[in-house]
């Protein structure tokens, strides 16, 4: 089975339809700041989750040229003033240009907001990001979904996940029974597993079906296998071809041998034949012998 273009039908089958943002894509505002002093991952947990994520996310969404996938990135949400940005971890927006790169988000340039946020618990902020943030991304922001998630298995799993319903509420996304939550704006199941080489409580996406999307290493790890597979397949093809050929030819032997054979047994039974003609025609012809001799001899007495 081809498992790589079999997610690529997935992947466009379960792609989001949204449209086109009002705005254009924005790599700069002067005055603005980009960057702070402050490192992108506060633990080696949170990097390995953030660039994890991030690289799952950004190869799914691939394929669409109107997906911007940010990272640790600011992102401005009030015209005029500095103050009012975030930096989420990893989030998603859909209906612009997924290029080029921006230094940041400023949503009003751009004409859209982010679809999802995620943010992975440390110490320093998983107080604002349990309370705080859902009312800044949800309703200042106006975020359509919200997730946290604790990255580090030596602490309590925590992954929740908020929406804002139609109604501008803002509804906790109940999980299912093993702890999932389903991403309604990203069409995707986020499911978290413990990666015992690297002791990181992992969030991963799914698409809705359960098929896993891959991060860039399980991909060419998967290419190489499926590679593996195909070389194993014509090897076993050209095996197969040449047990054929093989037993044609031992076909072929067999029906040649059984021809001679039969060459020989009909020679041999002609040869049989043309025998027993002869000896009956020397027996007639000494039979015939026999009675000229009783004959002569009746006549000579």
């Amino acid at each position: 089975m081809d498992l790589v273009n079999e997610f690529a039908f997935k992947q466009k089958k379960y792609m989001p339809v949204f449209p086109k943002a009002s705005g254009k894509p924005t790599v700069y505002i002067e005055g603005y700041p980009f960057e702070d002093d402050e490192p992108m991952a506060a633990t080696g947990f949170h990097g390995i989750q953030i660039t994890t994520f991030f690289d799952q996310i950004s190869r799914y969404f691939d394929i669409n040229e109107h997906i911007h996938i940010g990272i640790d990135s600011f992102i401005y949400y009030r015209e005029g003033d500095i103050t009012k940005f975030v930096a989420p971890d990893v989030y998603v927006v859909f209906g612009v240009d997924k290029h080029p790169q921006r230094r940041s988000f400023y949503t009003w340039a751009e004409g859209a907001a982010p679809v999802a946020v995620f943010e992975f618990l440390s110490d320093s902020t998983a107080h604002q990001d349990r309370n705080k943030k859902v009312q800044l991304y949800l309703k200042d922001m106006g975020v359509q979904e919200y997730y946290i998630h604790q990255p580090e298995m030596e602490k309590p799993s925590e992954f929740r996940g908020w929406q804002r319903s139609p109604s501008g509420d803002i509804i906790e996304i109940e999980p299912d029974s093993e702890g999932g939550l389903f991403s309604e704006a990203l069409n995707l199941w986020l499911r978290w597993e413990d990666d015992q080489i690297t002791h990181v409580r992992l969030l991963r996406p799914y698409l809705p079906d359960g098929t896993l999307i891959t991060t860039s290493m399980e991909e060419k790890y998967l290419r190489i296998q499926e590679q593996d597979l195909r070389e194993q397949e014509q090897e076993r093809r050209i095996q197969e071809q040449k047990r054929r050929i093989q037993e044609q030819h031992l076909r072929e032997e067999a029906e040649a041998l059984a021809a001679t054979e039969t060459d020989r047994r009909k020679e041999a039974e002609t040869l049989a034949k043309e025998e027993a003609e002869r000896r009956q025609k020397l027996e007639a012809e000494l039979e015939q012998l026999r009675a000229q001799v009783a004959n002569r001899q009746d006549e000579s007495t």
